[in-house]
Order: C-alpha cells, then structure tokens, then sequence
C-alpha cells in the first residue's frame, strides 16, 4: 500500500521488561464492571438516546447486575443533568449500585458537577485530561509541567467540592490517551494526583488508564499496565481501571491480558458500542470468563430481551457474528460440523455430563436463553445429513437410518440450492413426507391378509395402474411374503431389505414409523417411510413407498 512510511509506531513500551502477565494462564475472578454505555457509549449514537430510552436502558443494566454505572457528564449538556438529576430524584438508584460521572479540569465545570449530585446516595466523580504527545504539542500547546498542573489542580477542586457536598464520593483520574502517553510521564502526573487525594483503606481512589486510541499490540498494552501497577504510589489502595477502545480490533484482547497484568476494574459498553470502533465488550468479556468456569458476576441469561433493548433504543445492531449475542454465531451449516454437534449433543445427553464439552459449541447456549433448534443447527445447501437429521428429530421425533439420512441429505441440499435459501424445519418435514412418506403412485397399498403355515402366505390388495387387483407371494415372515409378491408381480428384483421402526409419538393416539431400503441389481439403496396407527402397516407402507421410489 502507499504511504506506509508515514505510520510511526506512537505508542511508549515501559522502561523496565513488564511481563510477569505472561505467567499466569487465566483471570480467576470477575473485575469490578462499570457500563460506560449511557456516557462514552450515548454520545457515540448517531441519535443519542432520549430521556425515557436513558431510563430504561439504566433499568436494565442494574437488572444485568452493574454496580457501577457511568450516566453521563451532567456538567456539559442539559439533557445529561435532567437524567442525572431524574435518577437522584426518583430513588431509581439502587442501594448497592454506584453512579458515575465525568468532569474535565475546571473550576466552573467541577462545580457543576457536584451541584448536580445533590442528594445522591454515593457516587464516583471521574476527572480526567489529555495526556498524549499527541494531545500536548497539536491540541493544547502545553508542557508537561501545565499538563500536569491541570490535573492536579482538578484533584484539588474534587476534594474541595466534596467536602463541602452532602454524600459519599470516590474519586478516579484518567490519563486520556494514555496509550500516546510516554509511559513515565503517565506515572508521573498519575501519582501527583494521588498525593492529593491521599488514598487510604477506607477511602479508596481509582486510576484508569484508557486505551482510547488502541495503538500497540495488546502485550504492548499489558505490559504498560503491568508497569504503572507496579509503581503507583499507594497502590494498596488504588484500584486500577482499565477502559480500552477497539480501534484495531484487539479491545478484548486488550483487556483481558490488563487483567491478567494487575488490572481490576473495566470500563467499556453492551457489545461494544462507542467511539469509532468502538469501547470493549463487556457481554463478550464476561462471557468469555463464563466459558472457563469463572463466574463474572453479570446476568446474561436473557441475552435476547437483552438485544432487543439495545437495538431498539440505540438504533444500532448486534451484527449476525457479535460473538454470544449475534443471531449466526452458534449456527452451524457445515455438514461435518452439524454432525458432530448433534453427536456431541447426544454423548452430553446420554452421560448426563456434569462439564459442557459439545464440539463447535465454546457454551451451552441455553445457559444465555438461545436455543438449539432455532440457533444451532441451520439448514442451507452447506448442510449435511446429520444435521438435518437431527432437526427432523428434534423437531418431528423421526430418527431416520444413518443411510436415509444421506439420501436425504442430497435431497434437501437441493433444494436450498435451488432456491437459494436457508430451510426451516418444516420446511424440511415437508420435502421428507414428499419423497419418503405413504408414496401411493405407482403403486398404491390397500388391504393385506395372510396366513402362516411353514412359512407366511400374504393376499395384497393393490392399485397399480389405475386397476384395483390382488396379488400373492410367501416368505418367511409377513413383510418379506409382501415383498416377494410385489417382485413378482412388477418383475423386479432386489436385496438386502433394511428395517427399522420406533413410536413416533406417546398417548393413546401414539403412531408408529417405519423406514425400509431395498438394494437394486445396480447397488443403489431406495429407502421408503410408513407412518401408521399399526405398527405392521407402517411397516408395510415404508416398502411400498421404497418400491416406489425404485420403480418410479
């Protein structure tokens, strides 16, 4: 590509080897979670999102489980201090759950700020300021030393407001562009505004080190967490906060090697809506600590009425392959795929396996309310005989031979082929009682009789060729003394009769279902199905509909 020369790494590796990260295998506990949805995530919408739309998405993630919440930067736009204000006033705050705002650098904004939280139960106020390289020489035209006096001088505005506001109040700096940053500079101011505020035990404060321009790799990023971990001052008492954004597509990655480097706190948004590329995915986050056993603290066993909320109230969508969340990402339409998932589905049941281990599938997908039949196994010109039947199972209780089912199998592939579309599951039934089921053309069973003596004597009543007519043959049982007399009769030979039959349905109007395949004098297997009140009859129909097929 052209240009490339222009692109300079911009980012700062510490100065001392941070990878202590690379030791551990996995994060063992959920971090602390705080939804930055109704702040970073609202002024990313090309409509934000009204006042009731506000509320009800602020409903739902306390419904999820948040307990900290970022709501907006009430200082900067009215609409944000009415909602700010609504939710003090309304008592729609829960008692565990903490709120969140966003304030720059300024007495007058500041103020504000803390003018707005009148009467709050307890709340986070979130200073920040721009930090980056970047930031300083194009944007603000200041040194390090004025950069740093600006954020100091807001850490002291905080403390000030706070001590004159009713309420309980933690504060937390961010850096921005902490990722342009170099990385003792980004030390440096982070732990000047920590000798202001003089974090204790028991009034803890917390540091956020955003990726807002995701520059680096993502053990870049890891080990620049790692690092200020490392050396910020009273880091017992500080809780390190990680916000990435997703402009290189590794917002995920970023975060979970941060927390595997010290971090314990997440900022990021509902399937990662934000700033261009976007803030992290926190359902894919907690998700992904869900699929190794570990428990994230967050509920999203509706995922559905989850998607519904936010597309509605956003007017964004959860693309098909949004990991968990996307309508496609537990579908599977690959032959070989779907017949192991319905294998595997089928070992889980039958073992009654207390660990999830099902082929393709990182989860169950029930556990987050999708399920099998709809989400699964998907049907399209891809498909293979083990998923079809696998939804004609499911979905009609018929447990078709493995050698039907690959007749089949071609059957409906052609179909979807032909039309260009992915099949339902009735759509599916449909074409299988149309080749398969009760075939009466051109010949159509009627009535039999037999009797048995050294071996079985069977009287058919059939019409063939539009002529009702009685036919007669012998074996040694009643099916094979039929299937001899309709060779007989139609001058035809073939072998190997396979059988099969179960109860296609419980209760006293239960059916049954049989399926029989005949093998021509050239090798190829026609198979039939016969579904009846009586289970000989079905038996019965099942050859007919297989000769049929072969005569036809």
């Amino acid at each position: 590509m052209k240009n490339v020369n222009k692109y300079a790494r911009g980012y700062f590796m510490p100065p001392v080897t941070s990878l202590k990260w690379t030791e551990k295998e996995y994060i063992t506990e959920a971090p602390t979670w705080c939804s930055v949805d109704l702040r970073d995530g609202n002024q990313a919408l090309v409509v934000p999102m009204n006042l009731e739309e506000k509320l009800e998405y602020f409903k739902m993630l306390v419904k999820i489980g948040f307990k900290e919440i970022e709501v907006g930067f009430p200082a900067a736009s009215e609409t944000e201090y009415t909602f700010l204000r609504t939710l003090i006033e309304k008592n729609l705050i829960p008692d565990d759950v903490t709120i969140q705002v966003l304030t720059q650098s300024r007495d007058h904004i500041i103020k504000k700020t803390f003018e707005s939280l009148k009467g709050v139960n307890k709340a986070v106020v979130h200073l920040y300021n721009s930090t980056s390289v970047a930031q300083r020489e194009q944007v603000f035209k200041k040194s390090k030393e004025e950069i740093i006096n600006i954020a100091v001088t807001g850490a002291e505005l905080l403390k000030k407001y706070a001590a004159e506001t009713e309420g309980n109040f933690k504060f937390q700096y961010s850096p921005e562009s902490f990722t342009g940053t170099e990385i003792d500079f980004a030390l440096d101011i982070c732990n000047q505004v920590l000798d202001v505020w003089q974090p204790t035990a028991e009034d803890n404060v917390i540091i956020n080190l955003p990726a807002t321009v995701s520059m680096s790799m993502p053990h870049v990023y890891a080990s620049q967490i790692e690092y200020m971990s490392d050396h910020l001052k009273y880091r017992d008492n500080v809780i390190l906060s990680i916000h990435p954004h997703n402009d290189r597509g590794t917002g995920i990655a970023d975060a979970e090697l941060s927390l595997l480097a010290g971090g314990q706190r997440i900022e990021g948004t509902l399937f990662g809506n934000g700033e261009r590329t976007g803030n992290v995915d926190i359902v894919t986050l907690a998700l992904n600590l869900y699929s190794h056993g570990v428990d994230p603290q967050l509920n999203f066993e509706n995922i559905l009425e989850i998607i519904e909320m936010y597309e509605r109230v956003t007017k964004m969508r959860v693309h098909e392959r949004q990991p968990y969340g996307g309508k496609l990402v537990f579908a599977a339409f690959s032959g070989s795929h779907q017949d192991a998932i319905a294998k595997g589905m089928k070992y889980h049941e039958e073992h009654e396996s207390d660990t999830w281990s099902v082929p393709y599938l990182l989860i169950d997908p029930k556990d987050i309310g999708r399920e099998y039949e709809g989400d699964v196994i998907r049907i399209n010109s891809q498909s293979g005989k083990g998923g079809i039947g696998y939804l004609l199972e499911q979905h009609y209780g018929l447990d078709l031979p493995p050698k039907m089912r690959e007749g089949f199998g071609y059957s409906v592939k052609n179909v979807s082929d032909q039309k260009q579309k992915e099949l339902m599951p009735n759509e599916i039934y449909d074409i299988f009682i149309q080749e398969y089921v009760n075939l009466i053309s051109p010949v159509e069973f009627i009535e039999y009789s037999y009797t048995k003596s050294a071996d079985y004597q069977t009287n058919v009543t059939i019409r063939y060729k539009e002529q009702v007519e009685e036919i007669s043959g012998s074996g040694n049982g009643r099916l094979d003394a039929i299937s001899n007399a309709l060779q007989t009769r139609l001058g035809i030979n073939y072998k190997d009769l396979s059988y099969k039959e179960h109860a296609l349905e419980t209760g006293s109007e239960s059916k049954a279902v049989s399926y029989v395949g005949i093998t021509a004098e050239d090798g190829k297997v026609y198979w039939g199905c016969g579904i009846d009140v009586d289970i000989m009859t079905s038996s019965v129909k099942a050859l007919f509909s297989a000769v049929n097929k072969m005569v036809d």
